[in-house]
């Protein structure tokens, strides 16, 4: 949310690539470190990597106030994304494996559903915080936030041990069995990990450089995105209760797409912020499903490779999708980025329903 502040005060932050880097890079980092923590992962406690993990996230948007220029920001901006590696391999393999078989719908909604909320609480407040007493009071409020939050989560779990007698070597061949396993979902997780990204780092952009939105209420438009996207995966396990895991895909995928280029073609502020809105009610549908899918394929021992491989497919297709979104909105315009990614949308769409008249048995091959 500070960076289209950066921008529009060309502080820093002077052109749409400056962005694009910073995200890419910032993906990047998290891909590599979800790996390596993923290798560690069966010889370190859970909890000890949660604590180093809400700890480094505090400190580094503390340091972060304290930059003055573009490579001091990327340099502490790099080393956050290397303690905010944990979760998604880590920490979304641990409530797999707690919640198995039918439970795993209702989890992975709550799950991704309260870091959603998570988000929805930051996009209202640091808006409003920047535009009223500056870019740097945002940080100092979610560093004590992350610190708090995080000091809770911790001793929630202090006394639960993770460490197996078993130790498992995670060699080439086991990711590549792993990655076996999971390939028909590779193209899900990176359609949901270009929205994201392109959405956090350029939505603010479009509606208060092409819109004139304020930044208070830009925040307040991106909080009500992620506000619906909660929703949805809070009541996730009920929808695919009553309908199927797949045909919720399929037509999140579709509604995600249709309003993706709606936003990206609106000349109206309220056509684009409805679109918006839309969006993000598909959008969210997407990741609960897809976590859902590999947590019922994918043995216990093969769980945090899994979702590491998954959450890599979403950083690696994230940080892709943002470095050419900041290169395509320099030259085509700030609406250019969720064109393309509707475009990304109908081609993904596209192979499922493949897949699905291919094998004529959907639910066997997802």
């Amino acid at each position: 949310m500070i960076f289209p502040l950066f921008y529009s005060q060309q502080f820093i932050i002077r052109k749409y690539s400056h962005i694009g880097i910073l995200s890419n890079l910032g993906f990047l980092v998290t891909f590599l470190f979800q790996i390596i923590i993923a290798n560690v992962s069966d010889r370190l406690e859970y909890r000890s990597m949660l604590f180093f993990s809400f700890i480094g996230i505090s400190i580094s948007l503390v340091l972060i106030t304290f930059s003055s220029g573009f490579a001091s920001l990327l340099f502490i901006y790099l080393i956050m994304r290397v303690f905010n590696s944990f979760y998604h391999s880590i920490g979304v393999a641990w409530v797999s494996k707690t919640h198995p078989s039918q439970a795993i719908d209702f989890a992975m909604g709550i799950q991704s559903g309260s870091g959603n909320l998570g988000v929805f609480v930051a996009f209202v407040s640091s808006g409003f915080l920047a535009q009223n007493f500056g870019w740097k009071i945002p940080l100092f409020v979610w560093a004590g936030a992350s610190f708090f939050l995080g000091l809770v989560s911790f001793l929630s779990v202090r006394r639960i041990s993770t460490m197996s007698k078993e130790r498992r070597k995670l060699d080439l061949a086991s990711w590549m069995e792993t990655l076996r396993i999971i390939r028909i979902y590779i193209p899900g997780f990176v359609f949901g990990g270009a929205c994201w990204g392109a959405t956090i780092y350029y939505a603010p952009s479009l509606f208060n450089h092409k819109f004139q939105v304020p930044l208070g209420q830009t925040g307040l438009f991106l909080a009500f995105w992620i506000g619906i996207g909660t929703v949805m995966t809070y009541i996730f396990g009920f929808i695919v209760h009553r309908f199927s895991r797949i045909r919720v895909s399929l037509v999140a995928f579709g509604g995600a797409s249709f309003f993706l280029f709606l936003l990206g073609t609106s000349i109206k502020i309220e056509l684009a912020v409805g679109s918006l809105f839309f969006f993000g009610a598909f959008l969210f549908l997407i990741y609960p499903a897809f976590q859902s899918f590999v947590g019922n394929s994918v043995p216990e021992k093969n769980q945090t490779q899994a979702f590491s491989l998954a959450a890599n497919a979403q950083m690696l297709a994230g940080s892709i999708v943002v470095l050419i979104s900041g290169f395509l909105s320099d030259k085509f315009g700030i609406n250019s980025p969720f064109i393309f990614l509707g475009i990304i949308g109908i081609l993904v769409l596209f192979y499922y329903m493949f897949k699905q008249t291919l094998a004529n048995k959907t639910e066997a091959l997802l």
